[in-house]
C-alpha cells in the first residue's frame, strides 16, 4: 500500500508541479520539493511499522509527490550550464550516475535494513534529500529563458498554451513509458522466472545489478559522440526494440550465464534508449517548456512501470513467468510502434503544424525562436525552415 501511495504521488505531482515551474527562478520550487520529500521519508522512518496506516500513506504520498518535478528541473538546469555541443555528453553523465546508483542501491538498502534497522534507509534518504535542497544554492537560481520572459511580459504565456505544447509531444512519452516497462518486467518477474528454471532465486540480485551496470556502460558509450547516425525517433525505436529482444531472450534461455549476458547487453542498450527520449523531448519543445516536458515524461515512465508491474502480477496468476515476460515484451513493442508513428508526424521546434494558424501563442513562439535561431539539428526535416 505504501509503495502504491508513493508511486501515485510521483505520477500525479510530476506534471502538476512541472507545468508550474518558473524557469527563471526554479530554485525555491526545487528546494521546496526536496524538503517535502525529506519530510515524507523522515516521517516514514520515524513512525516505522507502529504508525497509523493512513498517516504512513500520507507520508509515502508526500515522499513521492514532493520531489517529483525535481529531476526534470535539474535536467533542464544541467543542459543550460553546458555548451550546446556538450548536451549529449552531459545527459549521458547524468544517466551514468543514475544507473550506477540503481545498481548499488538495492544491496545498500538491504544491508542497512538488516544490519542496523529498517528505518535507517528511509532516514538516510531524508538526510540526502535535505542536503540536496541545501546544495541547490551552489547552482544558478534558474536557467536562461529570455524568450519566455519576453512573452510573459506581454501577457502571452498561459498554462493552456504551455499545456498544448507539452501534450503535443505525446509520442515521446509513449515511447519512454514503453522503455521503462521493460525494466519493470526484468525486476518484477525475474525471481519467478528463476524459480521456474530451478535456479536459485538469490541470482536475481546479481543479474539485475548486471543490467544496471550495463546501462551505466551504455550511457558512457552513447556520450562518447555528440551525435549518432539517424534521427532521434529512429534511434529510440531501434534501441527499444533491441532491448525488447534481450528481455525476450531472458524469458526463453535456460542457462544462468546466458540470461546474465542477455540482461547485460539489454542494459547497455537501455540507457541510450532513455537518453534519446530526453534528447527528443528537448528537440521538440521550446526552452521554457523543457522542464515541464521532462516532468511529464517522468510521470509517463512511472505510469508505464506501474502498468507493466500490474500486468505482470496479473499474468503470473494464470501463465508461466516466461509467458508473462513475453506478453510484456509484446506490449512494449506495440507502444514503441505507436510512439514511432506519432513522432513521424511531430513537428520539430520552430515548425508549424497544419491547422494551427489560429493559435496566437504558438505562432508567436515559433516566430521568436526562428528569429533567435533556436532549432535543434537532430529533428530537422527536409523541408525549409520557416523564417521570421
Amino acid at each position: 500500500m505504501l509503495a502504491a501511495a508513493y508511486v501515485i504521488g510521483e505520477i500525479v505531482a510530476a506534471p502538476l508541479f512541472g507545468l508550474r515551474m518558473n524557469p527563471e527562478r526554479a530554485r525555491p520550487q526545487l528546494a521546496a520539493g526536496l524538503a517535502a520529500g525529506a519530510i515524507g521519508f523522515g516521517g516514514l522512518g520515524l513512525l516505522g511499522g507502529g504508525g497509523q496506516p493512513v498517516l504512513l500513506g500520507v507520508f509515502a504520498f508526500l515522499a513521492g509527490a514532493g520531489p517529483a518535478a525535481v529531476p526534470g528541473g535539474l535536467r533542464a538546469l544541467l543542459t543550460s550550464l553546458v555548451p550546446e555541443r556538450a548536451v549529449t555528453q552531459a545527459m549521458s553523465m547524468e544517466s551514468m550516475l543514475t544507473f550506477a546508483t540503481w545498481s548499488v542501491a538495492p544491496a545498500l538498502v538491504t544491508g542497512l535494513a538488516l544490519g542496523m534497522d529498517p528505518a535507517v534507509p528511509l532516514l538516510l534518504q531524508a538526510v540526502l534529500q535535505a542536503l540536496g535542497g541545501a546544495g541547490l544554492w551552489l547552482l544558478p537560481v534558474g536557467w536562461q529563458d529570455e524568450g519566455t520572459a519576453k512573452r510573459a511580459g506581454r501577457g502571452e504565456k498561459s498554462d493552456s498554451s504551455l499545456g498544448r505544447l507539452i501534450a503535443r509531444a505525446w509520442p515521446v512519452y509513449v515511447t519512454g513509458a514503453a522503455g521503462l516497462s521493460l525494466l519493470a518486467l526484468a525486476e518484477l518477474i525475474l525471481p519467478a522466472l528463476l524459480e521456474q528454471r530451478a535456479i536459485t532465486i538469490g541470482w536475481s540480485g546479481p543479474l539485475l545489478a548486471g543490467f544496471s551496470l550495463g546501462s551505466a556502460v551504455g550511457a558512457f558509450l552513447y556520450g562518447l559522440r555528440g551525435s549518432w547516425p539517424g534521427r532521434l525517433p529512429v534511434q529510440a525505436a531501434v534501441l527499444t526494440l533491441a532491448v525488447s529482444v534481450g528481455v525476450a531472450l531472458v524469458a526463453v534461455l535456460p542457462w544462468t550465464a546466458a540470461m546474465a549476458v542477455a540482461l547485460a547487453v539489454a542494459g547497455v542498450l537501455q540507457a541510450p534508449a532513455m537518453l534519446t527520449r530526453n534528447l527528443a523531448l528537448r528537440a521538440v519543445l521550446p526552452p521554457g517548456a523543457v522542464a515541464a516536458g521532462y516532468s511529464v515524461m517522468y510521470a509517463a515512465v512511472g505510469a508505464g512501470y506501474a502498468a507493466s508491474g500490474t500486468l505482470a502480477g496479473g499474468l503470473l496468476k494464470v501463465v508461466a513467468p516466461s509467458t508473462a515476460i513475453l506478453c510484456g515484451v509484446a506490449l512494449t513493442v506495440t507502444l514503441t510502434v505507436l510512439g514511432f508513428w506519432g513522432e513521424r508526424r511531430l513537428p520539430a521546434r520552430g515548425e508549424r503544424r497544419p491547422g494551427e494558424a489560429g493559435e496566437s501563442e504558438v505562432r508567436e513562439e515559433v516566430r521568436e525562436e526562428v528569429h533567435e535561431g533556436v532549432h535543434e539539428g537532430a529533428y530537422e526535416e527536409e523541408k525549409p525552415r520557416p523564417t521570421a
